[in-house]
């Protein structure tokens, strides 16, 4: 079985999809895909569909759920299988579990990439992180599980998601900055400042692209005008480590060339008190 939440809900065995077209079911499995090999408590299924608000007949509804799921599992197994529908999408004390490996599931292996690349980040392998970095973002096909309705578990997860996927671009971005990429980076950190208007590390990160690529007046007016932005709709100023970024440039500080400066660190971070 591969599953991926990247994006649109996919799931299929052999080559034939399991994603079932009802859209409670369809919950479910996106749920099953986060927990590979783990219980999922009946309550937390039923959390996910219902909320609080639980109907009578919930638990007996949730069964004929589970069984349209592990019948769709059973075709697309075939009769020559080893084992069962239900041996895959299996009954225990209290739940169900998916009986699946880890990395049968895109969201899983995004991960083990992303650490992975955090790992060659803090080693100062600066290409190996861009690449693992680069390789995890490319797993994305689109927002997580864009096409199945959220309840509030599965609204947690993919708003982890997001926050995870911001990281990783900035930490990528970080490392193409310490490879002297910035030339190549202006379009991309145009368009996420456009995106995130209040972001400080996509907006520390723009200053420097622009910055080292001899745009020095741009990199000073992406901070103005960053500034005016936090004042007026937040009522506070830039932090500390942004504002001794925009004294650094005013000063032409060597530590901003990207031969010269911090080799472990992150671009917001290049000021950190």
């Amino acid at each position: 079985m591969q599953i991926q939440v990247l994006g649109p809900l996919s799931a299929d065995v052999n080559g034939v999809s399991i994603v079932p077209t009802a859209g409670k079911p369809r919950q479910i499995l996106a749920l099953f895909a986060f927990y590979p090999g783990r219980v999922m408590p009946v309550r937390t299924l039923m959390e996910e569909l219902w909320g609080t608000d639980l109907p009578q007949s919930a638990t007996t509804t949730m069964q004929t759920y589970i069984l349209q799921l592990r019948r769709r599992l059973g075709t697309a197994m075939g009769p020559d299988a080893p084992g069962t529908a239900k041996d895959v999408l299996a009954t225990r004390h209290g739940g169900y579990l998916l009986q699946i490996p880890p990395d049968s599931v895109d969201v899983h292996r995004y991960e083990q990439l992303v650490l992975a690349g955090q790992s060659a980040f803090e080693a100062g392998d600066d290409e190996g992180a861009a690449g693992r970095f680069r390789d995890a973002l490319g797993m994305w096909h689109g927002p997580a599980l864009v096409d199945v309705r959220l309840g509030p578990v599965l609204e947690i997860e993919v708003m982890r998601l997001e926050a995870s996927w911001l990281v990783t671009v900035e930490r990528r971005i970080d490392a193409d900055l310490r490879l002297g990429r910035h030339g190549e980076l202006l379009a991309e950190l145009t368009d996420l400042i456009a995106r995130h208007p209040q972001h400080e590390g996509l907006h520390s990160q723009a200053m420097v692209a622009l910055y080292r690529s001899g745009r020095q007046a741009t990199a000073l007016d992406v901070y103005r005008r960053l500034r005016m932005r936090l004042i007026e709709e937040l009522g506070v100023e830039p932090s500390p480590q942004l504002q001794r970024l925009h004294q650094a440039m005013l000063a032409v500080d060597p530590a901003l060339d990207v031969a010269s400066g911090p080799r472990r660190t992150s671009t917001f971070n290049l000021y950190a008190a």
